[in-house]
């Protein structure tokens, strides 16, 4: 098997790398609306009849897609995303390709995940922008066990930020877990150990957003794979430990026009062009509406507390990392690297989704032409609620129930997801919030139940 990742972009390069390194079996990948990732397996002998008319499949057990009455569903594969899985054996190995998914016809199913990023980037292109570039870090936590005791979850270290000791015993499992990115394509630029204790961070090198969805999801489950290898078990919760912090997913971004950076302009004082301010005044404003989004699970607003680098507050600055968006100090002769770098989001999202949701809020500003408040350079943690409320800042919504209720009257998500997703997305998040509301949870138990 080749070590060097197979570039594959017709049915026909794919059926030569099938021939070329003994595959055998190929999983067919798509998501359902919460961004976890779906499988199903087809014979190498049955390649053809895939390219040709895809899959089917029932889609009626998939969360967020069709009731069982209109449940028939087509896999088409993506001959750009086929990639060989270095965990399996090399003898009969196993690919793996990304689909998108369609109803009987051969039209977009209109729940698919894949298919509301593609709508996104039609709107950016309808705008004349040739590509929306992300460069996601998601950090993660590995612990000795999927299901703890009542202790908690068990670290295997207390390495702190870019410690590189014995503290960090999670850097063979990282070494291995990059190597088998790079062989599957995904360029890592960092890695390292994070702040928190047993926390780590990959960073990938930026792509495209179709490409960089299908690369998260991809890294989610080589991490997962690389760490049950040792007899560990990862997790991109966002919060599982008290009192420290979180994993997130900072998301670097740039729209790009005529081959160029759209972001930047030399005249600027803050080398922004008229396209980047719109475009992250677009964000900040629509910020509370698409938490949801990037913020997906009860468990997300953990994370979302002053206090724990994770940022609240919507506001922008070049240096401060306390605002929601922090646009990097640009380097002469480093115009393509002009960003915007979202803080808020975490690594347990549905990627899909999310990047659909910053590119609507951005293009919003662009088409809107909202205008960019000044930076916000000191802490805003330090600043009281008064200081704040003064300043016109805002904060992300403080629980998955107060954000899916601003979601819930949304124009703009609404225009994200399409009628079809939206409505079974916000039912999903209402269920979620409703049956965490009612749990008794063991800190009330020992707070209140002595006193009262």
């Amino acid at each position: 098997m080749a070590d060097q990742p197979l570039r594959t972009e017709t049915a026909d390069d794919v059926k030569k790398a099938v021939e070329d390194n003994d595959v055998r079996f190929i999983r067919l990948w798509f998501t359902d609306v919460l961004g976890q990732l779906k499988s199903f397996s087809i014979n190498s002998s049955e390649l053809d009849d895939a390219f040709e008319g895809g899959m089917g499949f029932d889609g009626s057990s998939i969360t967020g897609f069709n009731p069982i009455e209109e449940s028939d569903m087509i896999a088409m594969p993506d001959p750009s995303s086929f990639a060989i899985l270095p965990w399996r054996p090399a003898e009969n190995a196993t690919a793996r390709m990304f689909c998108d998914v369609q109803v009987p016809g051969g039209e977009p199913y209109e729940g698919d995940p894949r298919w509301i990023l593609r709508r996104a980037l039609q709107r950016a292109e309808d705008l004349g922008f040739d590509a929306y570039n992300i460069g996601p870090e998601l950090e993660y936590f590995y612990f000795k066990d999927a299901r703890p005791d009542d202790g908690g979850p068990e670290i295997l270290d207390e390495g702190g930020y870019f410690d590189l000791t014995t503290l960090d015993a999670g850097s063979d499992v990282r070494r291995e877990t990059i190597l088998a990115l790079e062989q599957l394509g995904i360029h890592v630029e960092y890695a390292h150990h994070e702040v928190g204790p047993s926390q780590h961070e990959v960073d990938m090198r930026y792509k495209d957003a179709l490409a960089m969805s299908d690369d998260c999801m991809t890294y989610r489950i080589v991490v997962k794979e690389y760490a049950m290898k040792y007899g560990w078990h990862a997790t991109f919760m966002p919060k599982p430990l008290f009192g420290e912090n979180g994993s997130g997913m900072h998301v670097h971004q740039s729209l790009s026009k005529d081959g160029r950076n759209a972001f930047f302009d030399a005249d600027d004082q803050y080398y922004l062009s008229a396209t980047a301010k719109a475009f992250i005044a677009g964000q900040l404003r629509h910020a509370r509406e698409i938490a949801p989004l990037f913020a997906q699970w009860v468990n997300s607003y953990k994370r979302l507390v002053p206090g724990f680098e994770a940022p609240v507050y919507l506001a922008w600055s070049r240096r401060n990392r306390s605002a929601l968006i922090r646009v990097p100090l640009y380097h002469p002769g480093k115009e393509q690297a002009t960003r915007a770098e979202l803080r808020c989001p975490d690594p347990a999202c549905n990627p899909y989704l999310c990047f659909a949701g910053m590119l609507h809020a951005g293009l919003e500003g662009v088409e809107k032409g909202y205008e960019l408040p000044e930076p916000m350079e000191q802490n805003l943690y330090h600043l009281t609620p008064e200081e704040r409320a003064q300043r016109g800042i805002e904060e992300l919504p403080e629980t998955l129930g107060e954000a899916i209720e601003i979601a819930a009257e949304s124009e703009l998500v609404l225009r994200v997801l399409g009628e079809h997703t939206f409505k079974r997305f916000i039912e999903v998040k209402r269920e979620e919030w409703e049956e965490y509301r009612v749990q008794v949870t063991p800190w009330e138990v020992e707070r209140f139940l002595p006193i009262l």
